[in-house]
């Protein structure tokens, strides 16, 4: 075939968005029927099954045990709310940003709690210096940033003796990327990532050191009831065994149930982190074997494994934005590629969720897809020339 010939193959499941992803492959609706559907989530089957998703969720993932996990209103961004509105303002703070969510929380600290806060930043598709920053300030930071394709490495730069809390964004990192939680004090993510849970319930997890915090500081603000994690200055413990602060969907909470047993069938977390890798490695490869595309993070070490974040290099590519639009309306109209234009504040460019509930197959046969958009938008602006 040549470069302007449409491939044979095409992804089996064309949805590579970056939130809500993928379900879990084989997915059905029948897979819900066990779903309490109108009874109260106050009932014992109702907080069995929100019980039931807090004890895999500690087994997935391999949480403490001495850790809290509860389920929270308004997904990751609702659990990462209620934990900056909640514990600082103790200490000095030290916002990390390296892409568009972690800058939307130096604006809620900075801006609206009006914090004393340092503000640590890099480019997109760049990391910060995570061993020069203070940890005896509270740090506030994403994992995986999931508009620009760069993550953490690893936690060997926290100190195990540090003075302040460790706020961890891991919203499209947990499950699919391993997460010290010695170096971490509180966790949150979003079931609707890696698990392809379905949107609107977050997941807050919180080390011992982060429930003395709660039960020993009271921010000058007000809080809202759904950020209120303590009464009578002592953690609402059952919050974290299965009574939520607000109604949660039982049908969501019966979907993610149903991925978590998926999981434990192919083999948990390893395997979690192995299906994504396999299937980032694809797309990396494929990269690395063209001049006109690349990664958008610079350094190999820091690539995500999961939203995977391209940019197009060619020269003779006259606006970056307007040709990265038509390549993704072109996949898009074949049926090939759902949703994978970079986000609105990211560079012009591609991102391609590759986490653990996509099939490799399916990346393997976006590839030439995506090789016949950028020249099919190449021969359409030269002849528009």
């Amino acid at each position: 075939m040549t470069t302007t010939e449409k491939p044979a193959a095409r992804p089996a499941n064309p949805r590579f968005s970056s939130g809500p992803c993928a379900k879990i492959p084989g997915f059905t609706l029948d897979m819900l029927n066990d779903a309490p559907l109108g009874r109260s989530h106050r009932a014992s089957v109702g907080k069995t099954k929100l019980k039931d998703a807090i004890d895999g969720t500690r087994e997935v993932l391999g949480v403490p045990a001495d850790y809290r996990i509860g389920i929270v209103p308004a997904s990751d961004t609702g659990a990462v709310e209620m934990a900056m509105w909640s514990m600082l303002g103790a200490r000095k703070a030290t916002m990390v940003a390296w892409e568009s969510f972690g800058a939307g929380w130096v604006t809620d600290v900075v801006k609206q709690l009006k914090i004393d806060a340092d503000v640590v930043e890099a480019d997109y598709g760049r990391i910060v210096d995570m061993a020069a920053l203070d940890y005896d300030t509270d740090v506030v930071f994403t994992w995986n940033g999931t508009t620009s394709g760069v993550r953490v490495p690893n936690g060997d730069a926290i100190p195990a003796d540090r003075a302040g809390l460790t706020i961890c964004d891991a919203t499209s990192a947990a499950f699919a990327q391993d997460l010290p939680w010695d170096k971490l004090d509180v966790v949150t993510f979003s079931w609707q990532k890696v698990m392809g849970g379905e949107a609107a319930h977050g997941v807050l997890v919180l080390s011992p050191r982060a429930v003395e915090r709660l039960e020993n500081y009271t921010p000058a603000w007000p809080l809202p009831k759904i950020f209120r994690m303590t009464k009578g200055g002592k953690l609402n413990e059952g919050i974290f065994e299965g009574a939520t602060i607000n109604t949660p969907s039982m049908l969501c909470v019966e979907d993610y149930l149903v991925a978590l047993d998926w999981a434990r069938r192919i083999g948990g977390r390893e395997a979690l982190q192995a299906r994504a890798d396999a299937n980032a490695q694809v797309v990396w490869d494929f990269c690395e074997t063209r001049d006109w595309i690349a990664n958008l993070a610079e350094d190999p070490a820091t690539r995500s494994n999961t939203s995977v974040c391209l940019k197009f290099t060619d020269a003779r590519i006259s606006d970056a934005g307007a040709f990265a639009k038509a390549v993704q309306k072109r996949l898009e109209a074949e049926g090939v590629a759902l949703d994978v234009g970079a986000y609105r504040d990211a560079p012009a460019g591609l991102r391609i969720w590759c986490g653990s509930t996509v099939e490799t197959a399916d990346v393997e046969a976006l590839m030439p897809w995506i090789e016949w958009a950028f020249h099919a938008e190449l021969d359409a602006q030269a002849q528009a020339a």
